[in-house]
Parts: structure tokens; sequence; C-alpha cells
């Protein structure tokens, strides 16, 4: 049953004669045009205005900022472009331990930004048995390659001449004690105030300088990753990671279940209100549980904030966790009313499967199966459009520039390259994001 499109079958309105036989038929004799001009102008600034913002993001954005930190010559851990190339060095680590509790302190003008932190492989810990430290990048006088002050443990306090020997016992560097033990908590190495009674005793022997035990060590570091900008960064450079995730389960996945689902109406009309409203519950239970066991109240899986192998007996906590219990007490919710909607509904389902509606359907996919193939052609146009937009917001996310910072901290450190104590380049090294990142 086809009938007239635009104008209605009686041709009321039409004006009669052939003009309203055609309108009547539904079809357009006059020349169509564009008649909207100033939204497709504004349509094209768009377009030139998200060319030139992406534009912009792809060549000063680096998604890496929003997971891995800044060593103190301005480097992205685990980056291939640094100096010395860090592609394996992905955890930032910081080697002062009294700047770090001095950067806790209230009337502190220094910021845990200013203290000196190196990239390494995993996050070191004490030795049991005597000191071990924690040197800079080899270079200068210290012939070493970055292989094999990696294969060293990052450990060539031995190859030190006495000058750097005596500023080391300053915490000046080059070489730094292991005193704490520390995590990678989300590609930090974070201190847990629990120092080692055996490394200290050797440090004093050695005449080291007093290092501070205060609890402020371990939440200083804590805070810093637990900011809520940072806490941001870290949810839009998961979106980024998860890209394959997205394609499949986001994308290939639904279009190909639609494709079954418009199938399966075409067969099995009859059943389809239950089979769809069974599956959609059942998702949903689905989901409420996998939330659940992440929050750790269901199984021994829950999500955690250290990355790799860690200390049983330390319990680090996080905004993400909390965010997920109460995303695991939404969809409860979400559960709850979705149980209380379908059974709403079963009466409406009954009358649905006894009408003729539903065999319509079933009629229509049958006989045009463009209805099937058409949807796919735009779906994909709109896939790439997504992507597109996908990856202009992460890079204009982290787009910026790796600038020092200026503060009044007073310190010195061992330079290397100029074989002597600079006092002169003590401020760390920070992004500077664009006006619309958060800091």
């Amino acid at each position: 049953m086809r009938g007239p499109l635009g104008r209605d079958a009686s041709g009321a309105g039409a004006g009669g004669g052939k003009g309203g036989d055609d309108a009547a038929a539904g079809i357009i004799r006059h020349d169509r045009k564009c008649r909207d001009l100033p939204f497709l102008a504004l349509f094209a600034a768009f377009w030139v205005a998200m060319i030139v913002n992406s534009s912009f993001g792809f060549n000063q954005g680096s998604p890496l900022r929003l997971t891995y930190g800044l060593d103190y010559k301005g480097n992205i851990c685990g980056s291939k472009h640094g100096d010395p190339d860090l592609s394996e060095l992905d955890v930032r680590y910081w080697v002062n331990p009294n700047q770090v509790y001095q950067s806790g302190l209230k009337n502190s003008t220094n910021d845990l930004a200013d203290a000196k932190a190196i990239c390494l492989m995993e996050c070191p810990y004490p030795a049991e048995d005597g000191l071990n430290f924690v040197c800079d990048y080899p270079e200068g006088d210290i012939r070493l390659s970055v292989d094999d002050w990696i294969d060293r443990d990052y450990d060539y306090f031995e190859y030190l001449t006495p000058d750097m020997r005596n500023s080391s016992l300053q915490l000046q560097g080059p070489c730094y004690p292991i005193i704490f033990p520390s995590i990678n908590v989300y590609w930090s190495c974070q201190f847990i105030a629990r120092p080692s009674n055996v490394s200290l005793k050797h440090w004093q022997q050695m005449g080291g300088v007093s290092i501070d035990e205060n609890m402020l060590i371990d939440k200083t570091i804590h805070n810093s990753i637990n900011y809520k900008s940072s806490v941001l960064k870290r949810y839009v450079a998961d979106i980024g990671k998860s890209w394959p995730v997205l394609i499949v389960c986001g994308g290939l996945l639904p279009l190909f279940l639609s494709l079954i689902w418009l199938a399966m109406i075409r067969y099995f009309v009859a059943g389809m209100p239950w089979i769809t409203v069974i599956l959609f519950n059942a998702l949903v239970v689905s989901v409420t549980m996998f939330f659940y066991i992440k929050a750790g109240w269901i199984g021994n899986d829950p999500l955690t904030v250290v990355i790799g192998p860690s200390d049983p007996y330390v319990s680090i906590g996080g905004r993400e966790i909390n965010h997920l219990h109460a995303a695991a007490v939404l969809m409860t919710v979400v559960m709850i009313i979705a149980f209380l909607t379908s059974i709403a509904l079963v009466r409406r389902i009954l009358i649905a499967t006894s009408t003729t509606v539903l065999k319509v359907a079933a009629k229509v996919i049958g006989e045009v199966h463009a209805l099937i193939i058409f949807p796919v052609v735009p779906y994909f146009a709109l896939a790439i459009i997504y992507m597109f937009w996908f990856a202009a917001t992460l890079y204009l996310f982290s787009s910026g520039q790796v600038l020092q910072n200026d503060c009044n901290a007073e310190c010195c450190s061992f330079d290397l390259k100029l074989g002597k104590v600079n006092c002169d380049s003590c401020c760390g090294m920070t992004y500077h994001f664009i006006p619309w990142c958060p800091p």
C-alpha cells in the first residue's frame, strides 16, 4: 500500500490542473535549491574552525603527557624523543626524599614539580642488607650507556670522584640513596613512609645528611597523583588507549548485532519482543555485576591504582575507586528501574505480539532489502568523522608546551655535563596546557 508523498492525495490546495495532479502523486517538477544559506555558511565555518583547531592539536599535542610524568630535564617518561631515549623508562621517580618532604610543608616555597625526578623502568626498593643508590642519567665523566646504567639498577656510585661522592652525601647528586620503598601508582613512584633501618644506618655511617622520615613524604606524592585535574587527564588518556575496544565493541559489534536483530525480526517476529527484553535485562545485570567486581564488592579482582606487583600490606586509594563505587550504585538503580519497567511492559508486549504491527515490519524487511544495506554507508561515514573528532579532542586536550617553573627554591644539584654543583636551574619543568585544558 503505497500512498502519495508531500501533499494530500485529494489535491487540496494544489491549485488544480496538472500541477495539482503532480502534487497529488508526490512528484516535484520545479528546480530544487539550497534555501538555508546562513546555516550553510555556519556549517562551513564550523569545519574551517575544526580543521584549524585539530591541526594545532596534532602539532602541539602529545597524549603521553596525560599519562606519564616529566623528569627534571622536561622529558616525557616513556618517550623515545627524550634526552636520553626514555622509551623503556616510563616510571617517574623523585630521587631526593628531602625535596619531596619540603614541598609538602604548608609554608614551603617549593612545589613537588620542582623536586628532582628521573625516569626509571620500575620503582626501586631498598636493599635488605646494605645501601643502594639511584644515580642520574649517565653523561659527562660517567662513561656508561643508558643500557648499562639500567643493567646496573641505575647505580654507578662506585665510579664517582671524591667531589661527586661528597655532593651525593649532601643529597645533591649525582647519586641518591634508596631509603624508602616505593610503588608504581599511575606511573609515578609513591614513597611509603616506612624507611629501611638497614639502609638508613649505612647512610648515616657514610656521613650522609639527615633524611626526613615524616608521613608527609607519602601524602605529598599521593595528593599530587590524586588531584582532580590529574584524574581527568587519566580518564581522557584512557579513551585514547582503549581505541581498539571502542572500535570493536562500540562500532563493529553493534553494527553486526543490529543486522542480526533485523534478520530475527524477519524470521522470528513473534518472539522478538521477549528476546529483546530478556537480552536487555541480561546486559544491564552483566554490566552491574562487572562494576561490583571492579569495586571489590564481589570476587577478588578489584580495581587498584597500583601498576604491577605491590605489597599486599599497603593499601592505597584514589578518586577513581570512589568513582567506581558511585558507578556501581548508579547501575544498581538502573537495573532496578529496568526490571520494574520490563514488568510493567508485559501487557503491552502481549498486545503487540497479537497484532499485525510486527508482522508488517517483518514483511517490509523481507521485501525492501535496501532497508538493511542503506544505513551501513552513513554509519561508516559517521564512524570516520567520530574517530577524527576523538583524535582531535585527545591531541587538543594534551596540547601545550613544557616550560621551566618560576620558583623561589634554594637548592643545588650536581651537573654531570658541567662537572660541578649547579644552583642556577633548581626549578622543575611543568606542562603549560592551552587555556581550555586543565592546568
